[in-house]
């Protein structure tokens, strides 16, 4: 059931929950639909919540109103250019517009009883926020999706000892050092950030999740969608859905798709955009790679049918950014049921949890045989197959779901307005 909001009196005496990211419903990207989902349930906790975001949508295709309320959440969008995510330059001065917008309208707009809760959309957020709430006195969490400048380090050749990244890792972790807490999305990324130099009781994991009230396992593999996208009931789809970017690893499976290119029962679907996605639809046409399919993000309503037409699901990291992103992608396959297969480290955050739980296997970047061979077999093995889908869901619900990450938020904040 549903929580009933508080009444507006008993709102009055709590903080405020002010978060300050770059995106937010009716957004479609996977961080805004955590905070979306996190600043609704807040709101029913009683809570007053207000999100600055900026006005445009991910992907650069739509544009929000200013200001408006969304399930009893308060929406601001503050002013940016919108150049998108086409070119690096762009980009940048999408960012640093962001940066002053967010440090004016805080400057003018925050109170003594606010609690910020930054994310790291745009990176590094919490430097020029950090900066607000030094002169106003303020209190703040900073929510870390991903760990910049280091992720920038670990995906260009020419960082090296850049004075610049230097001082950016000084006054990031100057701002994380004197937050009220920390937020980081996996264990291995809160080890990260204690080598900052900020102490382990300003550090709280809370994992990211997936909706497992609306996205549920299903045995049909969504049917329906299948015959519109022209996908047979008996093809085996290896399914991606989401971001395709420089953090990921896309050789080894297009290795695989060449390998299985023969078995045509077996195809592999990607669902989503992203950096490299371009030179995914690049090599299907010089590779001939009929068995690859690409297909647009989904609305967030048919996550539920999309997420469940694979009968396995891939997602990739490099193994040099462990500890600095989480491939949180992995709890909404888990809540459909699907077993994953995780290209990446071994041991890292999601390789080991996949293997740890029996929901699906890991692989290292490259080990094209390996994972070719993985896929045969699964499609020649139902019984395997739906041990796996079992166990997923498993999974999810006993330490993954979004009662869970809720109840740990839950808990932060009122430790937070207690100590007050």
């Amino acid at each position: 059931m549903a929580e009933q909001a508080a009444p507006e009196s008993a709102r009055s005496d709590r903080m405020r929950l002010v978060f300050i990211n770059r995106f937010y419903a009716p957004d479609l990207s996977a961080t805004s639909q955590i905070l979306t989902d996190v600043a609704e349930m807040l709101v029913a906790s009683g809570y007053q919540v207000t999100v600055f975001t900026s006005g445009i949508s991910y992907d650069g295709r739509e544009r929000f109103r200013n200001r408006e309320t969304i399930n009893d959440v308060d929406v601001r969008r503050i002013w940016t250019t919108r150049f998108g995510r086409s070119s690096t330059l762009g980009r940048a001065i999408d960012y640093l517009t962001f940066y002053v917008s967010a440090f004016f309208v805080l400057f003018f707009q925050a109170s003594r009883r606010d609690l910020l809760i930054v994310k790291t959309d745009p990176p590094m957020l919490s430097i020029p926020v950090g900066i607000i709430t030094r002169i106003k006195h303020l209190k703040t969490v900073n929510w870390l999706q991903d760990v910049f400048p280091e992720v920038a380090e670990e995906l260009s050749d020419s960082a090296g000892n850049n004075p610049l990244i230097g001082m950016l890792k000084f006054l990031r972790n100057r701002s994380l050092r004197r937050a009220a807490a920390n937020i980081c999305i996996g264990k291995k990324m809160a080890e990260k950030v204690e080598t900052f130099g900020v102490q382990k009781g300003q550090i709280h994991v809370i994992e990211n999740f997936a909706d497992d009230h609306a996205i549920r396992d299903r045995t049909d593999y969504s049917p329906e969608l299948r015959s519109n996208w022209g996908i047979s009931q008996s093809d085996f789809i290896i399914g991606y859905s989401g971001n395709l970017g420089r953090a990921h690893d896309l050789d080894t499976i297009l290795g695989a798709a060449s390998r299985l290119r023969d078995h045509q029962h077996i195809k592999f679907l990607f669902i989503g955009g992203g950096h490299l996605r371009d030179r995914l639809a690049n090599a299907i046409n010089e590779g001939n790679l009929d068995n690859i399919l690409l297909k647009p993000y989904q609305p967030r309503e048919k996550l539920p049918e999309s997420l469940g037409l694979p009968n396995v699901h891939w997602a990739s990291l490099n193994p040099d950014l462990e500890g600095l992103i989480v491939p949180s992608k992995a709890y909404g396959i888990a809540a459909a049921g699907r077993p994953l297969l995780m290209i990446g480290d071994l041991s890292g955050e999601i390789g080991a949890k996949v293997v740890q739980h029996g929901f699906g296997s890991c692989f290292r970047p490259g080990d094209i045989e390996a994972v070719s061979e993985y896929i045969l077999h699964l499609s020649q093995s139902p019984t395997l197959l739906t041990e796996l889908n079992e166990n997923a869901r498993v999974y999810l619900e006993q330490h993954a779901s979004k009662k869970h990450a809720f109840a740990n938020w839950r808990k932060l904040i009122e430790h937070l307005h207690s100590a007050d």
